[in-house]
């Protein structure tokens, strides 16, 4: 038995499963992976433009890459989704499949916190991050905000991580004791899921003197002032703004969202219309927003197809694990180990800071990138 598999987004879940379909079935599935780019770029690497220096050239990995059997890379602009007829208009045409995979990931929505794009700078996005390294360099003294504008965000840890490279930025450049680092957002703890990941987080930021403000999340900016969603105020020379997230415009607009994302059977990554499925920051999952939570639901999902083709039995739910490494500054890495939804609560195991862990998140990429792109 044949299928055809349509897969919108080449990030983590789409190159995952558009992988694995080829490993296992290869000629036998027709797989078209649509994006509207040209490469991917691993999400840690922004901090890479942020502090190490790096071009946004140096670290996209071109899907001219990508060489599959089954497999055909589209760079399309995706104009409307008609879920219930798995159909898909791009900038090229109409495209139809027997099973259809939305893995867009997730927008940000800049204009839900007023000021944020005339008065901070966003580094979420790439192009974001890019530019954020000039005014970064240029801080010699006054207040520099971290602000995460609403939740949930791609990649918890990461708001963290910007405070703590941030500090060894200052610190590099001897105007450390010049400068104020805050870090505000909205959940009460660094990483909930795991209090010991928190506790190592909060006990960095009290050493180098990062303020943190939880529970409270910027609600507009002003020149040179953030108001709080208190109704507090503070003042700063750099806002370093994490936007609101929500579901690509164009997924809003099919019908298939529910406050701003794209609902599915946590076990199966299953949307409500057959042959249809969401996985990664697109998707309600009950998992946290990152790429190797979107790898996990896309195997779920691929493993899924291929016992339909094979004709085979069923296969096990998406167990929501998965690991997050973490830089802690000082070319530390730690790593927090997160299992959501395969025992009866939530855990989150966390792995002290060290130099080793460096390797091992290098090889994290490397892995991906031979697997994904043939790179070795």
């Amino acid at each position: 038995m044949s299928k055809s598999v349509l897969i919108l987004g080449a990030g983590f879940g789409g190159l995952e499963l558009s992988t694995m379909l080829s490993e296992e079935l290869g000629d036998q599935v027709e797989v078209t992976l649509v994006d509207r780019d040209d490469s991917f770029s691993f999400g840690y690497s922004k901090l890479d433009l942020m502090f190490r220096g790096a071009s946004f050239d140096s670290v996209k990995l071109p899907y001219s890459e990508v060489v599959k059997p089954g497999v055909t890379v589209l760079r399309e602009e995706i104009t409307a989704i008609d879920a219930a007829a798995r159909s898909v208009t791009t900038s090229a045409g109409t495209r139809e499949a027997d099973a259809l995979v939305i893995a867009l990931g997730a927008d940000y929505d800049l204009d839900a916190t007023p000021g944020l794009s005339e008065h901070g700078t966003e580094f979420y996005s790439f192009a974001g991050a890019a530019a954020a390294a000039r005014p970064i360099a240029a801080l010699d003294s006054g207040h520099a905000i971290i602000g995460v504008c609403g939740a949930p965000f791609k990649c918890p840890p990461a708001p963290s991580e910007c405070a703590l490279m941030l500090s060894d930025e200052l610190t590099r450049r001897g105007v450390r004791d010049q400068c104020e680092i805050s870090f505000v957002m909205p959940l009460g703890s660094p990483v909930p899921p795991s209090p010991e990941t928190s506790a190592a987080l909060a006990a960095e930021f009290e050493a180098r003197g990062i303020n943190f403000i939880g529970g409270r999340r910027p609600a507009r900016l002003e020149p040179g002032k953030v108001i709080l969603d208190d109704d507090s105020a503070l003042d700063f020379d750099l806002f370093l703004g994490v936007p609101k997230h929500r579901a690509p415009q164009v997924v809003i607009e099919s019908g298939i969202t529910e406050d701003g994302f794209i609902p599915v059977d946590p076990a199966t990554l299953k949307t409500k219309f057959d042959g249809v499925y969401a996985v990664g920051d697109v998707a309600t999952a009950g998992v946290p927003k990152a790429g190797v939570f979107a790898e996990g639901a896309a195997k779920v999902v691929a493993r899924q197809l291929i016992a339909e083709i094979r004709g085979s039995g069923g296969t096990p739910p998406y167990d929501g694990r998965g690991s997050c490494y973490i830089e802690f500054g000082e070319d530390r890495i730690a790593r927090v180990d997160i299992d959501f939804l395969s025992g009866p609560e939530k855990t989150g195991v966390f792995n002290a800071p060290s130099i080793d862990l460096r390797d091992e998140k290098d090889e994290f990429g490397s892995t991906r990138k031979a697997r994904w792109f043939g790179m070795g």
